[in-house]
């Protein structure tokens, strides 16, 4: 499974990608405002802290804007990634990139028909929201079986990003059913590292070397 961080905090990517986990970044709206910075500026950014894919939204509803939009996006760096949202005018924006060679990520998937509607429209990712499908009343895991169990079927090369992931259970879960990425805030993926014997281990080695009184160098 690869590991996208969810966030436009570049001391966090930097951070992160020192520890060669990082396989990638996702960005939003959202993120991009919390990060208070130019969007082009910071993406551009991005892209040179990490080889993998970064995405970036559009932010217009209808294709020909789509369209604008995605032309300047993709100009950034090689290793954008436009992202869409998954409508109509998103599919067909997510057609005429994809045809074009540019990797799309369509966003905002809730279910498994649209997942399947993204492949065929020939997105490079498809970004289901566990965190949010959970949120209100349903399995986001479900979804997830769903969409892979679809893919598999029609052999669709679209990659399935687990997105909207809350906590190291969503991750568990994601790479059981084989996922191939997810993505998730920083603070998320250094808990995965956390586990309550590792750290009782390391006390009692530390304990137990200071007691010889040594140092190594």
């Amino acid at each position: 499974m690869k590991f996208f961080a969810d966030t436009a905090d570049t001391a966090d990517i930097r951070d992160l990608a020192e520890t060669g986990l990082l396989d990638g970044v996702t960005t939003n709206p959202s993120l991009i405002h919390k990060a208070g910075r130019d969007f082009l500026e910071v993406v551009a950014e991005i892209c040179q802290i990490v080889d993998g894919p970064v995405s970036a939204e559009v932010v217009a509803l209808d294709y020909p804007t789509m369209m604008k939009e995605a032309e300047i996006i993709r100009k950034i760096a090689d290793n954008v990634a436009v992202k869409v949202p998954l409508t109509i005018d998103g599919l067909k924006t997510c057609k005429a990139l994809t045809d074009d060679g540019t990797m799309v990520n369509v966003t905002l998937c809730f279910s498994a028909n649209q997942a399947l509607l993204a492949a065929k429209a020939g997105a490079t990712f498809v970004s289901p929201f566990v965190g949010r499908h959970d949120d209100n009343g349903f399995d986001g895991m479900e979804l997830i079986e769903d969409i892979r169990t679809i893919y598999d079927n029609y052999d669709f090369g679209t990659e399935i990003l687990v997105a909207s992931v809350r906590h190291p259970i969503h991750v568990l879960e994601a790479a059981k059913i084989g996922a191939d990425i997810m993505t998730a805030p920083p603070a998320v993926i250094r808990q995965l590292v956390k586990h309550p014997l590792t750290d009782k281990g390391i006390e009692g080695f530390l304990a137990d070397w200071a007691k010889t009184g040594q140092k190594i160098g």
